[in-house]
């Protein structure tokens, strides 16, 4: 088995965004339906968050879930003692989350293909899959404090940049857990965004432009409208290119602002991150005036695409700066 969608360097697929954003809608109605039913038959008890996982159920337990929650991952074996003591608090911490995470425990004596899959060196080893996406978290044995803070960031990346809004969870299946909130009512804009999902679905890029952009005529500072724009931007972009004419032009004219704004578009798409920040980077310190504001702003645009909490984004904001100044 091959898990599918995978990247240990958190390439952007957009096809999972895509897929997330649509599972964020289902999500929703789940929970709402849910909240109503007081648990009802979509919510899951606490004891189902946190599973055991073996290669032949991972596409289904760990990939799938993966579109409507973020999976946590947990690589232990039973002879590993500092396993023993980590475990225990992953699994008490998962359950505190309340359906924003779920705990998948996998035995690496067991799965040996998956534990080599991941790169798993030493255990215990943590890593996350969003959306399709693997992140490794830490390694080794960690303090409560240390965990918590990094399942805080998990769960508000997978919240804000991929609209995952977890698992519904019934509190009548255990009298410890806490009560389930009160789902949000929906928003005004719902529609709107459901529509751009959609037409991205259908490949009508310029028409999820335009529903995008209509909720940030009323709502500018919608970041699920923004991520969406710039998603549905790139992509409209780069449908009518010819990948190897406009690769062919970006190598013979270094110094062309719009060959190298094309050629990057087609990196970002094809997930390859650094080499379209590097590329517009470079064409930014080649050019002047007006030319080099236009890469500047296509280089901003792309920062959007990928998020700003993304270590590669951080990094080429120092690059421009120092191109720039």
């Amino acid at each position: 088995m091959q898990p599918r969608n995978m990247s240990m360097s958190g390439v952007v697929d957009l096809a999972a965004v895509k897929a997330a954003q649509e599972a964020k809608a289902k999500a929703e109605q789940a929970r709402a339906e849910a909240a109503r039913q007081g648990g009802g038959p979509g919510a899951v008890s606490p004891a189902d968050l946190v599973i055991d996982v073996d290669e032949a159920g991972f596409e289904r337990d760990v990939l799938q879930r993966s579109t409507e929650v973020p999976v946590v991952i947990d690589f232990w074996a039973e002879w590993c003692e500092p396993c023993k003591q980590l475990s225990p608090v992953l699994e008490q911490l998962v359950v505190e989350y309340n359906g924003r995470l779920l705990l998948a425990k996998i035995d690496v004596d067991a799965n040996q293909m998956l534990m080599q899959q991941f790169g798993v060196q030493g255990i215990p080893a943590v890593f996350a899959v969003v959306a399709g996406q693997a992140l490794p978290l830490f390694q080794g044995a960690a303090g409560k404090e240390q965990i918590q803070q990094t399942l805080d960031q998990l769960v508000q990346v997978a919240e804000q940049r991929f609209g995952l809004t977890g698992l519904a969870v019934d509190p009548d299946a255990d009298p410890g857990a806490a009560p389930q909130p009160a789902a949000v009512p929906a928003g005004p804009y719902d529609a709107l965004l459901e529509a751009a999902v959609h037409a991205l679905d259908a490949g009508d890029f310029g028409g999820a432009v335009q529903a995008y952009r209509n909720v940030l005529s009323d709502d500018p500072g919608s970041s699920e409208a923004k991520l969406g724009l710039a998603q549905a931007e790139l992509l409209q972009r780069v449908q009518g290119l010819d990948p190897q004419q406009a690769r062919k032009e970006a190598a013979e004219k270094p110094g062309d602002a719009q060959a190298q704004i094309a050629a990057a578009d087609l990196d970002l798409v094809g997930g390859h991150v650094e080499d379209a920040f590097g590329r517009l980077i470079d064409t930014v310190r080649r050019t002047a005036g007006d030319e080099r504001d236009t890469v500047r702003i296509r280089l901003l645009e792309l920062f959007e695409v990928v998020g700003a909490d993304d270590p590669r984004v951080a990094a080429a904001r120092r690059a421009l700066s120092r191109a720039l100044f």
